[in-house]
């Protein structure tokens, strides 16, 4: 796998070499300070061009940072003056790079972002490179009281799509709605510790960073699998999870947890699980 000051030589010096691009900047994790650096980190560049298509064309381009082993290009063509090629390399290399017509360009609108190259003083004064536009929202007592519900609520539909043996429709219902309220209740819970002034990344991806190996322990085995019993003890698992997070959230923020729509589920849950 290249190094990063190999990969930054190269990228700068394709755009230093080629007039259609005048400027680059650098978006993404490795425009985090507070992000730990592996070599696993994508590069996420924008070239701002004075104009887009003759490379979009061109389909040597990408060729030019290296050999691919695949690439997408999403919503190709795009009509905002953009384009991204997503470049995957023989090396492991990653580059997720977009070009921007001069006159389109989105250069600051991202709080993660360093500028590298300038060919024409077109890239306006920003604050340095930081993560707060990506900081957990601090919820409403309705948006805390609605996740809570939903959690509680969706968990009847998991537990009858496990007795009827529909795999694909509980897997589904749990990750992508219980579970989904467990993911919100921990970013909550790790925000209202540090005054909802930081991220926990993408779909949650730095959580074990923020929580007590406990909790992470027992985040771990919230997972369904495709035994059936195992998946009764994640679920309760997820249950006694989530009611030890949102009362801690609700008790910092004051805002109040019902009680009664756990108590109703879980007898439930018990009902449904021990019917023959």
């Amino acid at each position: 796998m290249r190094k990063d000051q190999e990969m930054m030589k190269l990228i700068l010096e394709i755009a230093q070499s080629d007039e259609r691009v005048r400027a680059v900047y650098l978006n993404g994790s490795r425009a985090n300070p507070n992000i730990n650096r592996d070599k696993y980190q994508d590069y996420d560049i924008v070239y701002i061009v004075t104009e887009i298509s003759s490379f979009i064309e061109d389909k040597k381009f990408p060729q030019k940072f290296g050999t691919p082993l695949i690439i997408q290009e999403p919503q190709s063509p795009r009509p905002d003056g953009h384009h991204t090629w997503l470049m995957l390399f023989q090396d492991g290399v990653r580059i997720d790079l977009q070009i921007e017509n001069k006159d389109k360009n989105s250069f600051g609108e991202d709080t993660l972002t360093i500028p590298l190259l300038d060919k024409d003083n077109i890239l306006k004064e920003i604050p340095s490179s930081n993560d707060k536009g990506y900081w957990i929202k601090k919820p409403t007592e309705a948006e805390y009281a609605a996740s809570c519900n939903e959690f509680w609520w969706c968990l009847n539909n998991v537990a009858k799509g496990i007795k009827r043996q529909q795999i694909s429709y509980t897997m589904r219902m749990y990750m992508e709605t219980v579970h989904l309220e467990l993911e919100t209740m921990l970013d909550w819970f790790i925000a209202v510790q540090h005054n909802f002034e930081l991220t926990t990344g993408m779909w949650g991806k730095h959580i074990k960073s923020y929580l007590p190996d406990e909790l992470y322990e027992a985040y771990k085995k919230t997972y369904l699998s495709e035994d059936e019993k195992d998946s009764w003890q994640a679920i309760f698992t997820a249950c006694d999870l989530f009611h030890l997070l949102a009362n801690d959230v609700g008790k910092r923020l004051n805002f109040t947890y019902e009680q009664s729509d756990e108590d109703g589920m879980r007898v439930y849950l018990n009902m449904i699980k021990n019917s023959e």
